[in-house]
């Protein structure tokens, strides 16, 4: 795929991947109602994993599109919001524990923090966006603020990520005779259409109204 080096190519890339998430979870909803009784349940608990693939899919895809999009700019970090700083140390960090660094390597860390100068963003650690196929609520969180984008509006979402996505998903992939309900479909799919639609809309609003700039907090 092209890369998202313009506003109308990261939407045009964000709305192929959902239509074509949401016609798949479609095109299953209408096999499950056409299907005998046995078949139905094999069906039912694909619909379970395949919805939360979408889900967790669609978010890295997203989260993935923004960042190179904002990376094609080739703007200073002083020119962006302290956020895209602060992600390029997360990973380092890490590392930079585990390794118990002398003390001249830590005064080198912590000034470079300070200091960002001319330095440009050009990319964001895979690390940082990815889901590790497990995108319970607090993994969704830590995505947002990576992306800068409130996680307030997912909050009313929590229980059906966490519980009736994730938590059934495992059950499922684990062998768990767990019976899907039919007359869950549509709640399902609903719910997951909406997931993957609010997350989509936070990275687009972010790139339409230039909210990854640091002029933007003063807006």
């Amino acid at each position: 795929m092209s890369k998202a080096r313009t506003e109308s190519d990261l939407s045009a890339q964000l709305d192929a991947d959902f239509t074509s998430r949401l016609r798949e979870l479609s095109d299953l909803k209408r096999t499950i109602r056409d299907a005998d009784p046995n078949a139905q349940q094999v069906l039912l608990k694909a619909l379970v994993t395949i919805s939360y693939a979408h889900w967790e899919g669609h978010v890295k895809f997203a989260a993935s599109k923004y960042f190179e999009y904002v990376a094609l700019r080739r703007l200073t970090y002083i020119s962006l919001q302290q956020q895209f700083y602060v992600n390029s140390f997360l990973v380092r960090l890490g590392a930079f524990v585990a390794n118990r660094p002398s003390l001249k390597t830590r005064c080198d860390l912590i000034s470079e923090a300070l200091n960002p100068g001319n330095a440009c963003f050009s990319q964001v650690h895979p690390e940082l966006v990815n889901t590790g196929s497990n995108l319970k609520f607090e993994i969704l969180q830590n995505i947002c603020l990576v992306c800068g984008i409130d996680c307030a509006i997912f909050q009313p979402y929590e229980t059906f990520i966490d519980l009736v996505l994730l938590r059934r998903r495992n059950s499922i992939a684990h062998g768990d005779e767990s019976v899907v309900d039919v007359h869950e479909v549509d709640e399902l799919i609903d719910g997951v259409v909406e997931l993957m639609r609010l997350f989509r809309n936070q990275v687009e609003n972010k790139v339409y109204t230039q909210a990854y700039l640091a002029s933007s907090r003063g807006r």
